[in-house]
Formats: structure tokens, C-alpha cells, sequence
């Protein structure tokens, strides 16, 4: 199986991934940011759970052996190779007001396919067009995009963080909803509405072995798996070997 699709600027795009996916992610230019929310294919109530992923992991930042958790306790998405070493998973979107105040004052109406496009508008549409409200907006992936943090607390967005190049691998866990935006970082000073396109490329991955990164990256992770195994076989989904009390 093999797969490939790419973002311009301000594109989004939205569909059901199969588990056992290789989600090859690229960036060709600087600045990109591609915001991400998942969903599970198979129970529409659960989904990408921020706070959970990140205390379970001891991060505030998501990169190579990481896990995206649900709210259901269960492995979703693994992150498998990376070649940033930092995705800010804390951020949120850009909204119209936040994209017309810092790139101007564009429509669909009057620009048509120029007009700027924020993150907010881009993943209610798609939202939409999945069978979900506008109440489903939940914590998005900012994939491509780093934070720095000072002794007061106070965060700064990195900006040209990605390079033309750089790239984030996953593996679906569980059939999963994708919803992905080209749309600019909400934390980025830069007046300039990002240039860069985003490409992806599905293959089928590799089946999962005891020495996994993602699975022993730490007893939560583990834990996750072992949850999302045993009600895939329990439904008569899976061939997967569970590892428990390894």
C-alpha cells in the first residue's frame, strides 16, 4: 500500500487512516507549521487526549518514541522517527480575528484561493465533513513547531524551527481521523503567512517488535499498548502479539 498527498499553504485535508500506517510527514521550505487532531475511526467519543500524553511521558514537547494517548487510556498514534526533535503539542490554532490582524485583511469572497486561512476555520470545516460539530474542537499537534521557556515562565515561539527537509514519522496504533492544517503558528511574530508545502506519504509499517522505542519508552507507554491490543483482539481486530508482564 503506498499513498502520497500534499498541503500548499493554507490547505487542510481530512480521512480515516488504517492502524498498522507509516505516515511519512515533510516539510519543503521554512516556517511550516501543519496542525494535527486525531480521532478514533471506530468510537467516535474518543480521541487524542493532550494532557494525558504529555504527564504520562513527563513533556511538554512530543518527538522520536513518544506516544499520542487517548482519552480512553489506549495508544493512537506513535511517533517513530523524527528529524526536528521538537513538536509543540500545547498551542492550539490560528482564528480569522488572530489571521487578519497579523497578515491582513483577507476573504474567500474577495481573494478566493489567496485568501489566508487559519487553522480554526480550516479544522471546523473538515470537522464537518467527518460527522463532528464545532464542540469536537479539541488540542491540536503543532507538527514542525518549537516553544522555549524562560525562568518566568513566559514561552516564545521559535520561528524557522523546520527546515526544507526536516520530517516526522508515524504509525497508526488504532484506525484513526486525521485532520490536518497548513496554517501558521498561533504564537509566530513573522508578518510573512508561511510558504511552505507539506507532503505526506502512506506505507504499510513495520510490525511491531519487543524492542519497540514507543512501547519501552516507559511503563505508561506500555501500559497504553497493552489497552489498545487486548480490545482490538477482544473486537477481533488484531494479530498482534500482546506484551504484558514483559
Amino acid at each position: 500500500m503506498s499513498w502520497f498527498k500534499s498541503l500548499r499553504p493554507g490547505e487542510k485535508w481530512s480521512g480515516i487512516i488504517r492502524k498498522g500506517k507509516k505516515i511519512t510527514i515533510k516539510i519543503n521550505g521554512t516556517n511550516a507549521n501543519l496542525g494535527m487532531m486525531v480521532f478514533c475511526a471506530d468510537r467516535k467519543d474518543e480521541r487524542y487526549n493532550m494532557p494525558d500524553t504529555l504527564k504520562a511521558q513527563h513533556t511538554s514537547m512530543l518527538t522520536k518514541g513518544h506516544l499520542l494517548m487517548s482519552d480512553n487510556g489506549r495508544a493512537m498514534v506513535s511517533i517513530i522517527e523524527d528529524s526536528l526533535g521538537w513538536h509543540d503539542p500545547i498551542s492550539s490554532y490560528t482564528t480569522r480575528d488572530s489571521t487578519n490582524e497579523q497578515y491582513g485583511v483577507t476573504s474567500f469572497q474577495t481573494e478566493l484561493n489567496e485568501c489566508k486561512r487559519n487553522g480554526e476555520e480550516n479544522f471546523l470545516m473538515e470537522l464537518v465533513r467527518q460527522g463532528y460539530e464545532k464542540k469536537d474542537l479539541g488540542p491540536v499537534v503543532n507538527l514542525f513547531s518549537k516553544l522555549s521557556y524562560d525562568e518566568s515562565g513566559a514561552i516564545t515561539f521559535e520561528e524557522d524551527h523546520g527546515q526544507s527537509g526536516d520530517y516526522i514519522v508515524l504509525r497508526t496504533e488504532v484506525d484513526s481521523v486525521f485532520f490536518f492544517s497548513n496554517t501558521p503558528h498561533p504564537l509566530s511574530q513573522s508578518r510573512h503567512y508561511p510558504t511552505a508545502e507539506i507532503e505526506w506519504h502512506i506505507t504499510d509499517a513495520v510490525e511491531i517488535g519487543d524492542d519497540d522505542l514507543c512501547v519501552n519508552h516507559c511503563e505508561e507507554n506500555r501500559r497504553a499498548f497493552e489497552n489498545t491490543w487486548q480490545d482490538e483482539q477482544l473486537a477481533g481486530k488484531s494479530n498482534q502479539d500482546v506484551f504484558v508482564n514483559q
